[in-house]
């Protein structure tokens, strides 16, 4: 690849990035008003014992349901689980210390992007900085 091809491809990376950045920021707000809404919708039919769980919308429908969440398999929980069962404090330090050691590791290249504080402009493009 050429110079002014990795100029090109560096420019259309921070623009599809900044896109990226501007669509979030939008998304966010809008993500929680709808889980604020879904959260008081639902509060409503629990708190009324609706029965009927489908609301019918311009021939579409929404469906109130029950779904199970279950919390992250971190090493603080498998080591309370495995306390649970094994009384040997040091048998279970054993096994926590060998599922942290043989976890598989995997290297990958990517790009990370850091905003400098005194930037003017979110836009900027590599031919800015040149």
């Amino acid at each position: 690849m050429e110079k002014e091809q990795l100029l090109k491809n560096i420019n259309d990376w921070v623009n599809i990035d900044n896109k990226l950045k501007y669509i979030s920021e939008k998304v966010k707000p809008l993500r929680e008003k709808k889980n604020e809404l879904s959260r008081e919708i639902t509060e409503y039919y629990k708190t009324n014992n609706l029965d009927d769980k489908k609301i019918n919308i311009n021939g579409n429908s929404l469906n109130i349901y029950e779904k199970k969440e279950y919390s992250a398999l971190t090493y603080n929980y498998i080591e309370k689980c495995l306390g649970d069962i094994i009384t040997d404090k040091k048998h279970i330090d054993y096994i926590i210390s060998y599922l942290k050691e043989h976890r598989e590791i995997k290297t990958v290249t990517d790009i990370r992007r850091s905003y400098n504080k005194r930037s003017t402009s979110k836009n900027r493009t590599i031919e800015d900085t040149e």
